[in-house]
């Protein structure tokens, strides 16, 4: 391990899962289950595993596997945390909230399998791109309502789930809150991933001063829509640490965060935020 214990030090490993799911959950738990084992063979003390990992496909099927939390599917990633003495973020799950309503859930796991923190999606992928793409997930899906932050030993994260990406707010209020670590687990499509997927990524790094894990779905899921990859870890100045092939993968890199103190005093961005005019 490189961290204390019971938490996590000024430095640790921190992986980004990325692979294709779709329909059937018990092949995509073991994927999942293959991927958290490849890196812990790499190292990693925090787990980032993508947008509805367990289940990815047509609307309808997807709110018929949804769960409660805790459920099968974050039981299992408990077990896994605790048998490995890793944090996981369960990039999302649809989380049962009544009869014909979701949330888009991230759920934090800590090292001996406890939940630390849940977050429920709120800005929700409704987008109608002429000829290339349409989707509405306030169809099925209730917004969560507030920001979380995650404290894992001495660090504390921020959590947020692919659309949200789009909204910088978010993420400064998150960087506001204390958070140096903040993390994206996507389904980001090809038609907007293309252009828009790794300056963003990039800019939420920058302009918070924060490092970003970005673990994204990739390939073509059941309902025909094909996700972007790329999935990246970016450090507080912009440098991409690493960057996935494009094909079912783990890439890890060190988060170091005396990097983050660094380019903070060097250019002290919330030291000069001007509070008077916004």
């Amino acid at each position: 391990m490189t961290e204390l214990e019971n938490g996590l030090g000024n430095k640790f490993i921190v992986a980004a899962v990325q692979f294709c799911s779709n329909e059937d959950k018990s092949r995509n738990l073991k994927l999942a289950n293959k991927y958290i084992d490849n890196a812990v063979k790499d190292g990693a003390d925090v787990v980032v595993l993508p947008e509805m990992f367990s289940c990815c496909g047509h609307t309808k099927i997807m709110v018929e596997n949804a769960e409660e939390i805790p459920g099968d599917t974050i039981n299992f990633l408990s077990d896994k945390a605790r048998a490995h003495g890793i944090y996981i973020v369960c990039g999302s799950i649809f989380e049962k909230v009544e009869a014909n309503k979701v949330h888009n859930t991230s759920v934090v796991v800590g090292r001996s399998g406890e939940i630390l923190a849940r977050y429920a999606k709120v800005h929700l992928f409704d987008v109608d791109i002429q000829d290339k793409i349409r989707y509405k997930e306030s169809e099925n899906v209730a917004a969560g309502q507030g920001i979380v932050t995650v404290n894992m030993g001495d660090v504390k994260a921020g959590l947020s789930i692919c659309y949200d990406l789009r909204f910088c707010e978010l993420f400064r209020s998150l960087a506001l809150n204390g958070a140096k670590i903040i993390f994206i687990p996507s389904a980001f499509t090809s038609t907007t991933g293309e252009y828009h997927w790794e300056p963003l990524v990039k800019a939420r790094a920058i302009e918070n001063q924060v490092f970003v894990v970005a673990a994204n779905q990739i390939g073509t899921s059941p309902n025909n829509i094909t996700c972007y990859g790329k999935s990246m870890i970016v450090d507080p100045w912009g440098r991409v640490l690493a960057k996935a092939k494009d094909s079912e993968n783990v890439i890890t890199a060190e988060v170091d965060l005396s990097l983050l103190e660094e380019v903070r005093a060097e250019i002290p961005l919330f030291e000069h935020r001007r509070t008077d005019l916004y």
